[in-house]
């Protein structure tokens, strides 16, 4: 099986997590996307669902697929919500937004009352941050002071650019890849960062999991995030 069949694999057992008149939270990424393609497929066969999106990307694909979309505004609460993840450690805290759409993600997972992450067993990792930065999205304006305060907080932070001009998310705002190495207390640093004026918020998602479908070289494999008394971890 390829890491795209894994990957679509994955989607589908997620998708079928969907029922009837759910209003759903549809993440952003190449194993979200064949999410969104699966629902699609059963919203022709006759599923009703109304679903907030995290990107402009997934909203295009959504709407060609015949999948009615609505605002936060609209509804403030997702039965639920289901996206990726750059990397998942043990206690299903996550890093997300090296695709760019980090906010509208964290506000989708906020308003839900099940967070379903899907990710290729690749994406686990012992501890968050190595080998991966914290996406940081930032007011354009603000991005400079953003950038010295995190250098501040002991990180090397980069302005994200796509060919030679900087990076613009959905919203119109920067991304600053803050280089922490290993997050010993990823909860903490996402609150600090998130002190930081300027900042819109951070790719840390700590404590919001619910459940981690993982896609592996023979199937997929499902973890339900335990409370933090309790030890237990994606590999155990």
């Amino acid at each position: 099986m390829t890491t795209d069949d894994s990957k679509r694999a994955v989607a589908r057992r997620a998708a079928d997590l969907v029922t009837d008149g759910m209003v759903i939270g549809l993440g952003t990424g190449s194993t979200a996307k064949h999410l969104v393609d699966r629902i699609g497929e059963r919203v022709r066969d006759g599923l009703r669902v109304r679903a907030v999106p995290t990107s402009e990307r997934t909203a295009s694909q959504a709407q060609s697929l015949g999948i009615a979309l609505v605002s936060l505004e609209e509804c403030p609460q997702l039965d639920l919500a289901i996206d990726g993840a750059d990397q998942v450690d043990s206690r299903g805290d996550l890093i997300k937004g090296l695709g760019g759409a980090l906010l509208r993600e964290k506000l989708v997972a906020r308003a839900s009352r099940e967070f379903v992450v899907i990710v290729h067993s690749t994406k686990l990792v012992p501890t968050l941050g190595s080998g991966c930065p914290v996406p940081v999205e930032a007011q354009p304006d603000e991005w400079e002071r953003v950038r010295d305060r995190l250098i501040e907080l002991g990180a090397s932070p980069h302005l994200r650019h796509e060919g030679p001009e900087p990076y613009v998310t959905d919203n119109g705002n920067m991304i600053l890849d803050a280089d922490f190495g290993a997050l010993e207390n990823p909860g903490q640093l996402e609150l600090r960062i998130n002190e930081i004026p300027g900042v819109l918020d951070n790719g840390i998602f700590a404590g919001m999991t619910d459940r981690v479908l993982i896609a592996e070289d023979h199937g997929v494999r499902e973890w339900v995030v335990p409370t933090r008394s309790r030890a237990e971890s994606p590999g155990g």
